[in-house]
């Protein structure tokens, strides 16, 4: 949080976020460390700073690993028109990087420095054994497989069909000053909205009034206001107090407002707008119509513009980063469709309960769930891999990379969950309060499509995978033997 002094300012929203999000997605590093320290511990007979230095040796890689499709999903936003995307995207790049750097120098100094209150503190884990549930899974595939695609295919409608809302006011407390007089004067009123035309202040009377007559005439319009019909055509200007004049008139430009009785981020006012430019153009080709309305208007073409771009940029980095880590042309597709599929339910969720989402959820959401948990599927697809090579037969070694990987995927969700989900119910900001909790539920459903939905994909395709994977030379005869069987 300090280095963001290095860019100037930051946004609200990103300050919000960034300390909770970089502590929800880095302790998983801080897990990798404790876990591989305890075990070269054992190794190394006691042995703390030669077992902390194999530990941190062995922890860069998968952290290393692990991090980079993290940041990769922050990078994305940082493509998107709407700044708060660049904003967010470098703070959290940013933060990854630190949480690394931070898990490989200043946890283990702690670590050795509180070894022995540590083991003071020890206590039994509290996840039970998983291999029977992992055999159920196993046993299951099938049934697994029919409920993803039944499931699949309304989140996915869902997802296209989520309500958002454009309007930065609903996104404030009921509390605040600005809310409760908006809604004194929209119900007292009946004040929706006001437009600012902009015209150039050399166009002739008769031309402002006839163009102030067709803006009239439009569907909502209830009023316009200007110099023109404020007074007659027979007075002269000059005779026009000056405050007035100053007022509705410049050098440059002449202002004229146009009093709106529909709200903001509708069709009904967006369709006006189109009105309304369309008019003003024929009189000036270098007339402006600009107001809260119209900037919404160009920000629900900006954002549905940066949601596709979000989207495929972050899909296009993890299937690359992927593709280069397990050397395999299938799994790419196999772990970004396991949590496309977790986040089609989180983002098609809303639509069936009625939820309006601000509109920088999904963009944002998309993203960060998407980086933030592939790791679960990486987790677990090492450990099959790694089963195969050694000529294990694939039931087998689904069977064991699922039943190794599944506690840490929990304690990582549950962490991610436990991060956000807080935030989420305590916060007045509600396009805050809104990404923590799509965060929080995104984590979960995560961990359940990894451990439920994976293990038979990769099952069902594991001769493609094997196939189409570049596996480590030693155990390749092996693993072509274990397929003849």
């Amino acid at each position: 949080m300090g280095t963001n002094i290095f860019f100037t300012e930051v946004s609200y929203i990103t300050k919000a976020l960034a300390a909770v999000l970089q502590l929800a997605v880095t302790m998983d590093y801080s897990i990798f460390l404790w876990n591989s320290y305890s075990e070269q511990k054992i190794r190394f007979a006691g042995d703390k700073e030669r077992a902390m230095a194999h530990a941190i040796s062995n922890t860069i890689t998968s952290v290393i690993g692990s991090s980079v499709t993290t940041i990769a999903g922050f990078i994305a936003l940082c493509f998107m028109t709407f700044t708060l995307g660049k904003d967010l995207g470098l703070v959290m790049a940013k933060g990854v990087a630190l949480g690394v750097i931070g898990c490989v120098t200043i946890l283990p100094v702690m670590i050795l420095l509180l070894d022995k209150p540590i083991e003071k503190t020890k206590h039994k884990t509290f996840l039970p054994k998983l291999n029977k549930a992992a055999d159920i899974i196993v046993k299951g595939r099938y049934i697994i497989l029919v409920l993803s695609i039944v499931i699949a295919i309304p989140a996915f409608y869902g997802y296209r069909h989520t309500p958002v809302y454009y309007d930065m006011g609903k996104c404030l407390p009921e509390f605040l000053d600005f809310v409760q007089a908006t809604k004194k004067l929209n119900s007292e009123y009946n004040m929706a909205n006001t437009h600012m035309i902009l015209i150039d202040s050399s166009l002739s009377r008769k031309e402002v009034k006839k163009m102030m007559k067709e803006c009239d005439s439009v569907a909502g319009v209830k009023a316009t206001l200007g110099m023109s019909s404020m007074i007659g055509s027979s007075i002269p200007e000059a005779m026009i107090p000056k405050e007035l004049s100053k007022t509705l008139k410049s050098d440059r430009y002449e202002l004229i407002l146009v009093s709106s009785e529909y709200y903001t981020a509708t069709d009904e006012v967006n369709n006006q707008i189109d009105e309304l430019i369309s008019i003003i153009k024929k009189y000036d080709p270098n007339a402006m119509l600009i107001g809260e309305a119209a900037c919404t208007k160009d920000m629900i073409a900006i954002t549905d513009h940066d949601f596709t771009v979000v989207t495929w940029l972050s899909i296009a980095a993890i299937f690359l980063i992927i593709a280069f880590v397990f050397k395999s042309a299938s799994l790419p597709f196999i772990l970004v469709a396991v949590i496309e599929f977790a986040i089609f339910i989180n983002l098609g969720l809303p639509y069936y309960t009625g939820t309006e989402l601000a509109f920088i959820g999904p963009i944002c959401l998309s993203t960060i769930q998407l980086g933030a948990t592939v790791d679960y599927a990486i987790l677990m697809t090492t450990r099959y891999l790694k089963e195969r090579q050694n000529g294990i037969e694939k039931r087998t070694a689904v069977t064991t990379a699922l039943e190794t990987s599944m506690p840490s995927i929990i304690v990582s969700a549950t962490g991610f969950f436990a991060a956000t989900f807080g935030v989420g119910l305590y916060s007045n900001i509600d396009i805050i309060s809104t990404m923590c909790n799509l965060m929080a539920r995104g984590a979960a459903i995560s961990m359940f499509a990894v451990i439920l939905v994976q293990p038979t994909l990769l099952l069902l395709l594991d001769k493609l995978i094997v196939h189409t994977t570049i596996m480590k030379k030693n155990n390749s005869k092996a693993t072509a033997k274990t397929e003849v069987k």
